[in-house]
């Protein structure tokens, strides 16, 4: 399967991921056959994108870090404890860490459980669903970072926890200023930037949170060089744990559809977080992060240096940007049957661009055509 933008779908089309809308609910079922009126509804639910089943990838499972159940529960707590706090403060939340703390640890153990899986999968989520979608990317990301970087369990689930709740502190925040579409005037941005004292305080003052996990909320925006708030602190004055959070949130936020802008290109942020060691980040820590990502995730359709066209089918750990390509046209943009280019093989050959939407979109009609999309 890959991940096609709602302008791009076509009747005839599989859905090939579960689909959720805002409230954690069913919205369409995997191998689901679109029509008109199934595309317009996920219009009206504000999702941006979707994954549909393709013939190239018939034998190749796109398989998530975690369960889609897990990752539902994970957002509506997230939902719950923000909207408790925002309400009544932090008494009311209290009572919601001991649910958010065994998420975490079935979290964990998912992550145990599939050793080596790479993030090839982005979460499609409907835009109003952001804030709750992302504390869980982050979380996600956050705890295969501290794997890879041999974190025990105590660590990891104090990593996790700070994560998940790393934007708690946005509950005093107003609304109208957290959900503005536009850009924010100077004073809307110093108030924002506010959130992470908040944050800190919050944790702090809850029975059964971590100092460790308070740093999170509190400096996932301080930067390796100084030039990050609320305090402006640097290299290794900021937390190890913080500087991950701050990674993945910085990831989660460039490939999230957002009200004002279209989600940047995973090759693209990939790249933006390759080259931000010892100046945004931590170099050793970008490293690690690094290895848990795909950065041409399966499905992803891209046109080679030699010039033939082909989609994403296999990438292994260690090896981002040298994935296994399945050829579907020649460098003439002529039909062939398709075969597989192993890049990691073949270190001559390397993916030139991934298409944009108008040479997706002739992609897809060749398909059709061809009799590739029912």
């Amino acid at each position: 399967m890959r991940k096609i933008p709602i302008n791009l779908l076509q009747p005839g089309m599989r859905v090939g991921q579960v689909l959720y809308n805002s409230l954690g609910q069913l919205l369409i079922n995997k191998g689901t056959l679109l029509t008109e009126k199934l595309i317009a509804r996920l219009r009206m639910a504000g999702i941006p994108s979707i994954y549909v089943e393709n013939d190239f990838l018939s034998n190749v499972e796109i398989v998530d870090v975690i369960t889609g159940e897990v990752r539902e529960k994970a957002k509506r707590q997230v939902r719950e404890l923000l909207h408790e706090t925002s309400v009544s403060g932090c008494g009311c939340a209290i009572i919601r860490l001991a649910d958010i703390t065994r998420t975490v640890e079935q979290i964990i153990d998912q992550l145990f459980g599939n050793p080596g899986l790479m993030v090839n999968l982005v979460d499609i989520r409907a835009i109003d669903d952001y804030t709750f979608g992302h504390s869980v990317n982050v979380c996600v990301l956050s705890l295969l970072t501290g794997i890879t970087m041999g974190y025990d369990r105590a660590e990891l689930l104090a990593l996790g926890i700070g994560a998940l709740l790393h934007d708690i502190g946005k509950a005093k925040i107003p609304d109208q200023i957290l959900t503005k579409p536009g850009k924010l005037t100077q004073e809307e941005f110093e108030i924002i930037r506010e959130h992470p004292v908040f944050g800190y305080k919050m944790l702090l003052n809850m029975p059964g949170v971590s100092t460790d996990s308070a740093h999170i909320a509190h400096e996932h925006h301080e930067r390796y060089q100084g030039q990050g708030y609320p305090r402006g602190i640097k290299k290794k004055e900021i937390h190890d744990f913080a500087v991950i959070c701050g990674i993945a949130d910085v990831f989660d936020a460039l490939t999230s559809d957002r009200v004002y802008r279209k989600a940047y290109p995973i090759h693209e942020a990939y790249e933006l977080l390759s080259g931000s060691g010892n100046f945004l980040f931590d170099y050793q820590i970008v490293e690690a992060f690094l290895q848990n990502i795909a950065a041409y995730p399966l499905g992803t359709t891209v046109r080679l240096s030699s010039g033939q066209i082909g989609v994403v089918a296999e990438t292994k750990r260690g090896l981002s940007i040298y994935p296994r390509v399945r050829v579907f046209l020649d460098s003439n943009g002529s039909g062939i049957e398709p075969y597989d280019i192993e890049l990691w093989e073949n270190r001559d050959i390397v993916v030139a661009e991934v298409l944009d939407e108008k040479e997706l979109k002739a992609t897809i009609a060749r398909e059709v055509e061809s009799g590739f999309v029912e």
